[in-house]
């Protein structure tokens, strides 16, 4: 039966409800990493750089199951709508199995392949030798990390983004301090900063752990079709996130690939282009869960409704975040302790990030849109699309012998033809499955 047509303040408050708790979430691992990142680039070089090539293979990783976090919060919020709690929970504990096997198999795939990976990405010498260090040191956490994103799926489904907010700002607040123990204190190098970041996601794990289980009641012993049946919704959002992943992992290896400076700079750029998508993304966040809410309750128009106040916040975010970069953008050089051949390769990339916020603001609102609606099949296909657009205009960089800002531009390139994708998918009436 459809819910009671909200009034667009009641759009309002349920999207502030659930995003401002998320935006803090969200927020809170690229500040820490951001810190991290300082932290580090008082090393000798190539360790700043080592970090960044590790972070990109790491990130590529983690990013693929990212479905845990995605996949669980649209499943678990539709039974939620359909009023079946019981069901949303055994859901949600499914997810963490699915979590917690996947990266047994990511460390025993990984670990020997290690050295190529970085080679891959174009490091090499001592550079590589850092960031191989850093990378296996890292993959003994990754567990922790995917248990953490199901976790994290499992209370937004339940329309609960405060409490993944506390556990992250602690998580992450006791990684920074580990990195200053390990990094600056202990002199243990970029192995101390990867050490930091396994021992606090460690700890955020049994945190979720304690609260699906506990708190939930969630059955503990594994359901395995459950399990089998988490994954096979996931493998479309794989597909959707390994395209994006492609377009990160293309953009660092031409970065690498310019020089060390350029490596550097862009890893301080990708950070802060993280950050503020962390930021945006909370409201698409928000659209995870009311979406998934909504359709399970039979109420296709508070869904029309709610994605047309969700993407009007996204622009109006991105306009904001867009001038901030750019009334900071002299001072960020100052935060970072890097050579002033890297400076030169910062400042012009940071331009093309600020004028392409109001933009990633429609993107990702759409994105949390479409999965909370389980359109994971056209997103999937978008994602194939987008990124055949970006490729020639990123070898095209190379070719033509671009610098860091052209790099950057080929990549506001691929996010103009997800606004357009995502867009027009919006417009129609194809993702309005009702039902849960």
């Amino acid at each position: 039966m459809p819910l009671t047509s909200p009034t667009g303040r009641d759009h309002d408050r349920q999207i502030l409800r659930l995003a401002i708790p998320a935006f803090g979430a969200l927020v809170a691992e690229p500040l820490f990493l951001l810190t991290d990142t300082v932290i580090v680039s008082h090393l000798p070089a190539p360790a700043l750089g080592a970090v960044g090539v590790a972070s990109t293979v790491l990130g590529a990783l983690v990013a693929l199951c990212v479905f845990l976090a995605y996949g669980t919060t649209a499943a678990v919020a539709r039974q939620v709508g359909a009023g079946n709690t019981a069901q949303a929970v055994r859901q949600g504990g499914d997810g963490l199995w699915l979590a917690a096997a996947a990266g047994l198999v990511i460390i025993a795939v990984v670990w020997p392949l290690a050295p190529s990976l970085v080679a891959l990405v174009g490091a090499e010498g001592e550079l590589a030798l850092q960031a191989v260090t850093y990378l296996r040191i890292s993959l003994l956490g990754v567990p922790s990390m995917l248990l953490v994103l199901a976790g994290t799926g499992v209370l937004r489904g339940m329309q609960d983004t405060t409490t993944p907010l506390l556990v992250s700002v602690g998580s992450f607040a006791l990684n920074a301090l580990l990195n200053l123990l390990f990094v600056l204190g202990l002199g243990w190098g970029v192995a101390g900063s990867a050490w930091g970041t396994v021992l606090a996601q460690s700890l955020g794990a049994a945190v979720y752990l304690a609260l699906v289980f506990g708190r939930y009641g969630a059955p503990v012993r594994p359901d395995l079709a459950g399990i089998r049946a988490a994954g096979t919704a996931g493998v479309a959002l794989i597909i959707r996130t390994a395209c994006l992943q492609v377009v990160l992992a293309v953009a660092a290896t031409l970065a690498t690939r310019m020089g060390e400076e350029q490596i550097e700079a862009h890893t301080i750029v990708l950070r802060i282009w993280t950050l503020l998508a962390f930021a945006l993304d909370a409201i698409a966040i928000a659209g995870q869960a009311i979406t998934g809410r909504t359709l399970g309750a039979g109420d296709a128009e508070a869904t029309r409704e709610a994605t047309r106040r969700m993407v009007v916040w996204g622009v109006g975010s991105g306009v904001v975040l867009g001038l901030l970069v750019v009334v900071a953008r002299p001072f960020v050089p100052g935060v970072f302790d890097v050579s002033p051949q890297t400076v030169e390769h910062l400042l012009g990339p940071l331009l093309v990030v600020a004028l392409l916020q109001p933009v990633a603001g429609v993107v990702f609102v759409l994105d949390g849109v479409l999965i909370g609606a389980g359109d994971q099949r056209y997103l999937a296909w978008a994602g194939l699309w987008t990124t055949l657009a970006y490729l020639p205009v990123a070898l095209a960089v190379i070719l033509w012998g671009g610098g860091l800002v052209a790099l950057w531009l080929a990549l506001g390139v691929w996010m103009g033809a997800r606004f357009l994708a995502l867009g027009l998918r919006a417009r129609g009436r194809a993702w309005l499955v009702i039902g849960a």
